[in-house]
């Protein structure tokens, strides 16, 4: 496979696409990070991580990711290389098939991605260049067949040793991990479960949960402290460095970090945290 002339590096920053600005990616980019994914289903034209990759030097920009219902697989080919040919090796193409509750085409979402790689292939996108977002068995080993590798999202460290063993040695392993840059625990758990809500009613994610060994009582409501804490760490620079680290031990290669609030300045905590990490 043909990787980006830049790696990924061990840890990337995460950030929805109304709050991955040109500014924003300048600012992770200063701050020692070596990528910045574009998260939030920006669309196939990938215009956001232009901008981003126009505003820095040396940044990879992935997307994380780009919905195969919402953006045609061609116009993200021809994106790519329209990105390719300004930004040589410093884009890398997520895809994903999103969740049921989206989208009603999705009762064959397998068959869908594979339609859609096809594609990407026809178009002259390399493997090595793209990566798929992926939770259960099936979409993980096509990830690490037709891709990079698998872009998991939301997921705790027994998921990540759980994937590696489905993907393999070889493919690419990046889970993205929701941190809150607070001690003080009530404020912190609130924050996160401002976050999770959402996800927790989604069925893929509750699926994937489960599988993962929280019981359904752990995950009713808003879910209880044991699911927030591991999915949106929160504590000091060295506790948040910690829980990025504890993917890294379960086999992931790179982690994307996603600083709580979604809405919030996330330059400072990135800042303390990158202290914390090396």
């Amino acid at each position: 496979m043909t990787e980006p002339q830049r790696p990924l590096g061990t840890f990337g920053v995460w950030r929805r696409r109304d709050g991955a600005t040109p500014d924003f990616a300048a600012g992770v980019e200063r701050l020692g990070y070596t990528t910045l994914w574009i998260g939030g289903s920006p669309g196939a034209d990938l215009a956001e991580a232009e901008a981003c990759l126009d505003a820095t030097e040396d940044l990879v920009v992935a997307t994380g990711i780009v919905n195969i219902w919402r953006g045609e697989a061609r116009e993200a080919a021809a994106a790519f290389h329209r990105l390719e040919a300004r930004h040589p090796g410093r884009f890398v193409l997520g895809i994903g098939s999103g969740h049921p509750e989206a989208d009603a085409r999705r009762a064959k979402p397998l068959a869908a991605m594979r339609e859609y790689l096809d594609v990407l292939d026809a178009e002259g996108v390399p493997a090595g260049r793209r990566v798929v977002a992926a939770l259960g068995p099936k979409t993980l080993r096509l990830a690490a067949e037709r891709s990079l590798g698998a872009h998991p999202y939301l997921t705790p460290p027994g998921h990540t040793r759980w994937a590696r063993g489905v993907v393999g040695p070889d493919a690419l392993l990046a889970p993205e991990q929701m941190v809150v840059a607070e001690t003080d625990a009530a404020t912190a758990r609130a924050v996160g479960r401002s976050a999770l809500r959402r996800y927790l009613r989604l069925q893929n994610y509750a699926s994937m949960l489960r599988a993962s060994g929280f019981g359904d009582d752990e995950l009713a409501g808003d879910g209880n402290d044991r699911v927030v804490d591991e999915l949106t760490a929160w504590g000091d620079p060295a506790a948040l460095a910690s829980a990025l680290r504890a993917h890294l031990d379960a086999g992931a290669d790179h982690v994307c970090v996603q600083v709580l609030p979604i809405d919030g300045d996330a330059l400072p905590a990135l800042a303390e945290l990158r202290a914390a990490l090396a």
